[in-house]
């Protein structure tokens, strides 16, 4: 009898074991596309307060600050090291200056009709302001690495480890992602009626959803990057409009559009409606005193 418990009290440390092996490989190999996916997904947000807050100072010197050190310890800088280099390597490439020279003059003319009003703003600005766009997607593009989730279901097996571990870290890196583009439109819009152009609000937020749909299609099923812009802005322009002209890709882009819409009002709403309950406690609390 002793022996039998001996014998069944092995196997289960031995299954407890192999289980633990198991789930501790998809935990390393998750969090190197978790880290580098939110790092990517914190850009916009960072640019976002630093370009469209009031006051800029220590918040947005915070924020880059963090975000520079976050991306020297985080496990990616290899990533961001390869990134780089290869932003080096183009910034001569003839097809890059065809993109600059694009971007010059597709942006001069709005340029001089904002230097020419209170609103202007410096090329640096300007320059902050496209990448903000070019990185954006990147956060909300996090709803589809669920599809990861199926796999690392396949491979743990464990119901317990599944329900305890594995789908509350998708939930909160999803949710991360997610929030991050939320914050970075709310800012946007608090700019926006901060200098007069609230009426530009909703028209604003419906062209972002729809760029970010088409930018979460190009980095899904494309693998196109945000610095491929940079990289490869010739083949990433021509390949990308030969397949929004497909029936299926236009399919996807709607569905997508549409997820995003809806995702956005609620998450929004709820945002804002924590921070007005924290304001409206901060004011009590300082009344008080």
């Amino acid at each position: 009898m002793y022996y039998l418990n001996d014998i069944s009290g092995i196997g289960m440390k031995t299954e407890l074991i192999e289980l633990t092996a198991r789930v501790t490989q998809v935990l390393q190999i998750n969090s190197t596309w978790m880290i580098w996916n939110l790092f990517l997904a914190f850009i916009p947000l960072v640019l976002s307060i630093w370009l469209f807050r009031n006051k800029r100072d220590h918040i947005g010197t915070w924020a880059l600050g963090f975000l520079a050190l976050f991306a020297c310890v985080s496990p990616n800088r290899d990533y961001i090291k390869r990134f780089s280099i290869a932003i080096i390597n183009h910034i001569t490439n003839f097809s890059t200056l065809k993109l600059a020279l694009l971007l010059a003059f597709g942006l001069l003319p709005l340029g001089i009709w904002m230097s020419k009003t209170k609103y202007g703003r410096s090329a640096f600005w300007w320059l902050g302001f496209i990448v903000f766009y070019a990185f954006l997607p990147n956060a909300p593009y996090l709803l589809t690495d669920v599809i990861h989730l199926i796999d690392d279901i396949r491979t743990i097996q464990s119901v317990w480890m599944i329900t305890l571990v594995l789908i509350p870290l998708y939930i909160f890196v999803i949710f991360a992602g997610f929030e991050a583009y939320v914050v970075s439109l709310i800012n946007l819009g608090s700019h926006l009626h901060r200098v007069g152009k609230s009426q530009w609000i909703l028209g604003v937020e419906i062209a972002t959803h729809a760029l970010s749909a088409i930018g979460i299609y190009w980095g899904r099923f494309l693998r196109f990057n945000s610095w491929d812009l940079v990289t490869q802005p010739d083949y990433l322009l021509t390949r990308g409009v030969e397949e929004l002209l497909g029936k299926q890709p236009l399919v996807i882009i709607a569905i997508t559009f549409a997820i995003l819409t809806g995702l956005y009002l609620l998450m929004k709403r709820v945002t804002l409606g924590f921070v007005r309950q924290s304001s409206r406690r901060m004011n009590i609390q300082s009344v008080n005193n």
